[in-house]
């Protein structure tokens, strides 16, 4: 099938990358012509893996293409819509800019049964308006939502082998030649018997929003565990273990450390929150502020054991920061948890030199004032103090006897809670985990 996606920023390249390599015939647009260029030669313009070989692949096959003039989108019978939608500046409230001009940009675009499927995560209620929107323009084409559940790192096969699809679509006959459409661009998952719901608008939008803040309430929900393990003495690792065998609860996303970052579960959160102050139900999802608010809070208590472990000061002293990314197996630096902890440690007049398998250049435009390496032992020389704080492969395995080696203080704070706390205290180390004896 002939198919657009409009925005090909993170979740639209990936989109439309997939979708070709599915066999499609995908046609790219976005307004940024040095990333459609990047795009257009076969470059991922961020770190995905996979990402560059289907990209290549689709690209040199013919079936996938990048333009920056819209009226090229013009005949493409399903048109994504994947642009962003940032948090407003001084606000919680998601900004819907790039959505609605989006939007007004295609309809003129848009021909009689033509459908236009929703992928970024929007307000609930958004749906319904741009439906109503499209409806009066009298192009005569369809909206569906159809929410994206990617995870950085595995966005590829996320999107090729989904472990759900959710089609929110209108009513009636509407509804059904909607769902049909989808149906055939999502063939090859449906023939693998992924789970499908068939759904609303506004159920559709809540999917991914209420998703989002699940998953943030269990991470926040161990992290303010490890508060309480603090000042008791016990390991929120294994009661993390323990609480994790009962089937209700489940051990995934039960990993304490320095919380969660990303382009996605801070602002969708505080989004859905405003979204709740808007509908009149902000007492409904009120609990969400806090989770935020110990998310931040496990960013401080990372900074703090570091200058409790150098004796209360950190002035002029090397601290190796490992880790920038907001997780590994991507450059993501959008609410990098690692990337706040390095800034604030460089705050307090540390000599902070930082490394990243994947980050360090995003890193270096955002924060030019940090010092970045790209080995771990440039890092580690004579380093007084390291802080783990982006959990690589890399990190995980560093031989801690090696490691010690090349400091000149053996003392390293575990923000993922990745380390074998033994064998590096065997090592000779002073180990400092989150919630952890």
């Amino acid at each position: 099938m002939k198919i657009s996606v409009i925005g090909c920023g993170y979740l639209g390249a990936v989109h439309a990358a997939s979708m070709a390599e599915l066999g499609h015939d995908v046609i790219g647009f976005d307004v940024d012509e040095a990333k459609i260029r990047s795009l257009s030669a076969g470059e991922a313009p961020f770190f995905e893996p996979g990402l560059p070989e289907i990209l290549k692949s689709a690209t040199a096959s013919g079936r996938l293409r990048f333009t920056s003039d819209v009226t090229e989108l013009k005949g493409a019978k399903v048109h994504f819509l994947a642009v962003g939608t940032p948090q407003k500046a001084g606000e919680y409230a998601a900004d819907l800019t790039y959505v609605d001009l989006a939007v007004e940009s295609l309809i003129p675009q848009l021909s009689e049964g033509d459908l236009l499927v929703g992928k970024s995560t929007v307000p609930v209620g958004t749906a319904a308006r741009l439906a109503a929107r499209i409806d009066a323009s009298g192009s005569g084409a369809l909206l569906a939502w159809n929410p994206e559940f990617l995870r950085e790192g595995f966005a590829v096969k996320d999107t090729i082998s989904p472990d759900r699809l959710v089609y929110g679509i209108p009513e009636g006959e509407r509804g059904l030649v909607a769902k049909a459409l989808l149906d055939e661009i999502y063939a090859t998952a449906l023939s693998n018997d992924t789970p499908l719901v068939v759904t609303d608008y506004a159920t559709a939008e809540l999917v991914k929003v209420s998703a989002n803040a699940f998953l943030a309430t269990k991470i926040s929900f161990i992290n303010a565990m490890a508060e309480i393990a603090e000042v008791t003495g016990a390991d929120v690792t294994q009661l993390a273990d323990a609480i994790g065998f009962d089937a209700r609860i489940g051990r995934r996303f039960l990993n304490a450390g320095v919380g969660f970052g990303g382009g996605c579960l801070p602002k969708d959160i505080r989004a859905f929150s405003a979204r709740a102050e808007e509908l009149g139900r902000g007492e409904s999802v009120a609990f969400l502020k806090e989770v935020d608010a110990i998310n931040l809070r496990r960013r401080q208590r990372a900074v703090d054991l570091v200058v409790e472990s150098l004796g209360g000061q950190v002035y002029q002293k090397k601290i190796a920061v490992l880790g920038l990314a907001f997780k590994p197996d991507s450059d993501d630096i959008r609410d990098s948890p690692a990337l706040d902890v390095a800034v604030q440690l460089h705050g307090l007049g540390a000599e902070v030199v930082a490394t990243d398998p994947e980050a360090i250049a995003n890193s270096a435009r955002k924060h030019p004032q940090l010092s970045f390496t790209e080995t771990v032992e440039d890092a580690l020389h004579g380093a007084e103090a390291v802080v783990v704080v982006t959990e690589w492969k890399e990190f995980r395995e560093l031989d801690p006897v090696a490691a010690k080696a090349l400091v000149a203080n053996a003392i390293v704070i575990d923000g993922r809670n990745c380390l074998d706390a033994e064998a590096w205290r065997a090592a000779g180390w002073t180990y400092r985990g989150m919630g952890r004896p």
